[in-house]
């Protein structure tokens, strides 16, 4: 029987209940992917990240971490990373102020300043790209332009068409792309966004910290402002600070701890 410390925590939010849950899972050796898998759908939570250890490099990382929805392993996790940071902050004790992380998108960052945690992340970068009809008469609500990266992203004209929109989930699947991001400018902050995820597994992210990778060189070029307040409007809704560096965006926020205890892996799933 192998025992798996494994913590809940709730990204980008400072009071439990809100925001995006992730599970952190922290391994002393790398399991093999299926049994990661297997995890994940048992966790049944937009994200599990798994915190394990990395190869001795030149990048000083502490860690390798991989992210799994409950059907699919993603290349990249905005909320997931937040929380295992919060993590090895306040659980390990970690003594520094900067967490490196080897990733599959790279070397990945998470400075830590007072309760704020900062991901450094690489921008995603967008094409134009017109909608099917099908997608359009998906979402239910008319573009004023789209664009296409790792999610399709399209804009409307206000936060009221963003926070009342009600997709046909089971046509968005069909589209061949991570998500779709829904955008808009904010009432509030400068803009707000919704991501829908079916074809991964997550009908609606709550907060997703790699959308804003995308979102916000976007406006940080509509605004003329490279440093810029967000705020995601799902039911449980989530507050980002982001700022646009060069093809680097810096995506700030809080967490707070949900659950902590230790996952039971049977031997026999690994043979």
């Amino acid at each position: 029987m192998k025992r798996i410390p494994i913590f809940q925590v709730d990204a980008f939010a400072d009071r439990p209940f809100e925001g995006n849950p992730a599970a952190v899972c922290l391994l002393d050796e790398w399991l093999p992917a299926r049994v990661l898998q297997a995890i994940a759908e048992e966790n049944n939570l937009p994200e599990t990240a798994f915190l394990g250890p990395t190869c001795p490099d030149d990048s000083g990382s502490r860690y390798h971490i991989r992210w799994f929805t409950p059907r699919v392993e993603v290349d990249l996790c905005g909320h997931a990373t937040l929380a295992a940071a919060w993590v090895v902050f306040h659980r390990l004790n970690a003594p520094y102020l900067e967490l490196r992380l080897q990733s599959a998108s790279g070397l990945l960052t998470v400075n830590r300043d007072d309760r704020r945690l900062t991901l450094d992340f690489p921008q995603d970068t967008l094409e134009t790209y017109e909608l099917p009809p099908w997608v359009v008469a998906a979402l239910g609500v008319q573009p004023v332009t789209s664009f296409r990266g790792r999610d399709v992203l399209v804009v409307v004209r206000t936060q009221s068409e963003v926070e009342t929109l009600e997709p046909d989930l089971a046509a968005l699947s069909k589209l061949k792309s991570r998500g779709v991001i829904v955008t808009a400018p904010g009432d509030t902050v400068d803009f707000v966004s919704r991501f829908f995820a079916p074809a991964a597994g997550i009908p609606e992210d709550p907060v997703t910290g790699s959308a804003h990778c995308a979102l916000t060189p976007y406006w940080a070029g509509i605004l003329g402002r490279r440093r810029l307040k967000a705020r995601q409007v799902s039911r449980r809704g989530g507050d980002l600070d982001c700022e646009w560096i060069g093809d680097r965006v810096l995506i700030s926020g809080r967490a707070t701890l949900v659950l902590e205890g230790e996952l039971f892996i049977p031997d026999e799933l690994f043979q």
